[in-house]
């Protein structure tokens, strides 16, 4: 999340308070450190966030960054992590206002749900989950208390952002044209291919019989996935998962040829077919091929997935990316109407 910061302290002031970062985490607080920790590091509204508070909220990040920082970058180090952890703190202190104002309210029950989510989610025990805690630096009760955060976020954020947001049919549609088909010029070939090689040892010759058995085995798997693309499968998917090729990771997706262009083994299999026809196997010098044709020998535009089949992950795309547009925006409203002071 991007954040904004109005950060400002005196070069002596940010020593201060890095010295204290660290020396909390390695001797006992005098009277005057436990002192120094209660003080008000900001302001946000009617309410104030202390430096124990922040110091508990970064202490494992704290602890981490001083176990593995240069001491000549340390102090630059820890006062760029003091102004990221201050920031998230006063964004949940924002938050935790707007859903006080708004009523939004977060159960116990609510809390142990989520609680019992992580642990089924992560194939734990509730015991194992309090070690990890521990050896994070953290008890059940902090982690609870991160869990009430995110739920009332989560909360306030759908009322106030995400219930907002129109995705419309117009808007997915444009997304397909642009990212789902292409345009090929007249005379072109869209064409997506599959293979299947044999395997050839590093150097030196292979027998006969053992060639063979390379050689059908892999005829073999060609004629399998070939009957399959046949019955109607889906290629992309099919190249993805069975395809020895490069262009497997694409779905087989070669992009556009013009007949004169083309190896003659491709040129041989496609010429004469149609638009959506699948070619019959051939072979190359390392293994067997099969093709298909997108679109040939027409000023036409190139479907690489139905609509219908990526209608739905278009949209979820689409509101993703204006849930975190809108949530920005959202957050930067608040923070210029809020009052906030770092001190």
């Amino acid at each position: 999340m991007r954040r904004i910061s109005v950060f400002s302290a005196a070069r002596g002031v940010a020593a201060l308070i890095c010295f204290t970062f660290v020396t909390l985490f390695t001797t006992p607080l005098p009277l005057q450190a436990a002192q120094l920790v209660d003080k008000v590091v900001a302001v946000v509204n009617n309410e104030i966030i202390t430096l124990s508070e922040l110091n508990e909220e970064g202490k494992t990040v704290f602890k981490r960054i001083a176990a593995t920082t240069p001491a000549n970058q340390l102090e630059d180090t820890l006062m760029h992590a003091r102004e990221d952890i201050l920031d998230s703190l006063i964004d949940k202190r924002l938050i935790a206002q707007k859903a006080a104002e708004n009523h939004i309210r977060v159960a116990d029950s609510e809390v142990d749900a989520a609680l019992d989510s992580t642990i089924r989610r992560n194939g734990i025990t509730k015991e194992m989950l309090l070690v990890k805690l521990a050896e994070a630096g953290l008890d059940e009760a902090t982690y609870r208390s991160t869990l009430r955060s995110q739920i009332l976020q989560s909360k306030l954020v759908g009322a106030e952002v995400h219930s907002k947001i129109v995705i419309t049919e117009d808007m997915i549609q444009e997304h397909y044209r642009e990212q789902y088909t292409s345009k090929i010029a007249n005379g072109a070939y869209y064409l997506l291919q599959m293979g299947f090689s044999w395997e050839t040892p590093d150097g030196g010759d292979q027998s006969s019989a053992t060639l063979y058995a390379n050689k059908a085995d892999a005829l073999k798997r060609a004629e399998r996935i070939h009957k399959l693309v046949v019955a109607g499968q889906d290629f992309g998917a099919l190249a993805q998962k069975y395809s020895d090729l490069p262009s497997a990771e694409d779905g087989g997706d070669l992009g556009t040829f013009l007949l004169d262009d083309m190896a003659s083994d491709m040129r041989s299999a496609v010429a004469e077919l149609n638009n959506g026809e699948v070619s019959e196997i051939i072979e190359t010098h390392s293994g067997y091929q099969f093709f298909k044709v997108l679109s040939a020998g027409e000023d036409a535009l190139v479907e690489k997935a139905s609509y219908e089949s990526v209608r739905e992950e278009i949209r979820s795309a689409l509101f993703e990316v204006e849930a975190e547009r809108t949530y920005e925006k959202w957050v930067k409203e608040l923070k210029d109407k809020a009052y906030i002071q770092k001190l």
